[in-house]
């Protein structure tokens, strides 16, 4: 199913090369990678980079939690969600609520998965490779991994249900789920449908249009009193700094099968 020309089409976005590293640290990661994707193929080596990857946001996601119950204890960036959320409050109605509703539902449970897996399905036809099943399937389950941890590790309580809109939800209000998955499903998708755009308008739209949804759900979330503020901000920061591995991963591929790895481990390269 994997085929060079089409790897070979995903090694730049717009006029930056994908497999050039301007860093000094990042050349030094390419070049050891490489020599890894050449004795073990790449995609194993993406495989593990991405494992390594989430071991790395489960880490960050711990990290944020600490800094969040200091941030909490000095009502430092805190304070600013009793206020947002009034000021939320009196912005509703029952036609907001509805339409609000029927939104953040596009991002939950069922209308995330739905939208990641048609997706899928038109990228695997598309490029005729398992690339993209990779790299969505693990930002996917990073993304749930990231907010089953985080809502452990802090146990926050949501806001009061005085002031939530039904259907109400009972599970740890830290970090946002909904907002998490959004922003990492989504921002997979941008990425990889950016890959195969060539005209410079096309990306910027693209791009708008995946900022403002990923945006538009946390607010979402804001507005209907299933979370707080902060909730939010941890959620957009932990799923970006997720989606900053799993591109880099798949940048790190990239770069190995361009120096000669190939998708799969080379069995003559294993045997000498």
């Amino acid at each position: 199913m994997h085929t060079e020309r089409g790897e070979a089409a995903d090694r730049t976005l717009g006029q930056v090369d994908l497999t050039r590293w301007r860093t000094r640290v990042g050349r030094a990661t390419a070049r050891g990678w490489t020599a890894l994707g050449q004795r073990y193929g790449a995609m194993p080596l993406l495989l593990l980079t991405l494992a390594v990857g989430l071991a790395v946001a489960v880490v960050a996601t711990w990290l944020a939690s600490a800094v969040f119950d200091a941030v909490r204890e000095a009502d430092d960036v805190a304070v600013l969600d009793r206020p947002v959320l009034d000021w939320a409050i009196s912005l509703r109605s029952p036609a907001a609520d509805r339409l609000v509703t029927w939104w953040t539902d596009v991002a939950g449970t069922i209308g995330m998965p739905v939208v990641a897996v048609g997706f899928l399905v038109g990228f695997t036809i598309q490029r005729r490779a398992w690339t993209p099943v990779v790299l969505l399937v693990a930002a996917s389950g990073g993304s749930l991994l990231m907010t089953i941890a985080g809502k452990d590790l802090i146990g926050r309580a949501r806001p009061p249900l005085s002031d939530a809109v039904p259907p109400y939800e009972h599970s740890p209000s830290f970090p946002s789920g909904h907002t998490l998955n959004a922003t990492v499903i989504v921002g997979t998708i941008v990425y990889l449908l950016l890959l195969r755009e060539s005209r410079a308008v096309t990306r910027v739209w693209t791009i708008v249009a995946g900022t403002l949804f990923v945006l538009s759900v946390g607010a979402s979330r804001v507005f209907l009193g299933h979370h707080w503020l902060t909730d939010v901000l941890a959620a957009w920061a932990l799923g970006l700094a997720w989606l900053s591995l799993v591109v880099t991963a798949h940048r790190l591929y990239l770069t190995a099968l361009r120096h000669g790895a190939g998708p799969a481990p080379d069995p003559a390269a294993r045997t000498e």
